[in-house]
């Protein structure tokens, strides 16, 4: 919406017009301080810089420190190396085992293992015959090429996580 107003019925009109160079007085003030800005000098300082760099979020997830065994919080550190199995199991980005429990419907409760990496396949077999060891009946397992994730019949992710870090991973 664009109001048009004559410029006679504005109070003090006739001083918006800079009389000797014919465009408006504001104009003027502007370009000045302009022109003084830009021959101010800009000074880089560094030294309070690292006050700043405290407040910044860091980019990524340091890795882990060294430890010899579990920690406080019974995280433990992966293998050196990792192991020779047809698949790989990898960290989440907190260094963390990617096995979790899946609620649907209610009450159905499945156990998820994310980041595989090579032969899922044998991943599957080998875990149909450590939960067989543990837990004396098989569990249905179904198996996403796709997403690489396994899912579990039942509430097995304790077990899981504890196989998964005895193989090294």
């Amino acid at each position: 919406l664009r109001l048009t107003v004559p410029r006679a019925m504005l109070p003090g009109a006739s001083s918006l017009r800079s009389r000797a160079l014919g465009r408006p007085a504001w104009l003027r003030f502007v370009r000045h301080s302009a022109q003084e800005e830009a021959n101010a000098a800009i000074v880089e300082s560094t030294e309070e810089y690292k006050y700043v760099e405290r407040l910044i979020p860091p980019t990524r997830v340091p890795a882990p420190p060294a430890h010899a065994g579990a920690t406080p919080s019974g995280w433990r550190p992966p293998a050196c190396s990792p192991p020779p199995l047809p698949y790989m199991v990898r960290r989440s980005r907190m260094h963390n085992i990617p096995v979790y429990d899946d609620l649907t419907h209610g009450n159905r409760v499945m156990t998820l293992i994310r980041k595989i990496e090579g032969d899922i396949w044998a991943l599957e077999r080998d875990v149909k015959q450590h939960l067989m060891e543990v837990t004396g009946k098989e569990h249905p397992t179904q198996v996403n090429e796709v997403t690489m994730t396994l899912k579990v019949k039942g509430r097995v992710h304790e077990e899981l996580k504890d196989w998964l870090l005895s193989q090294g991973f």
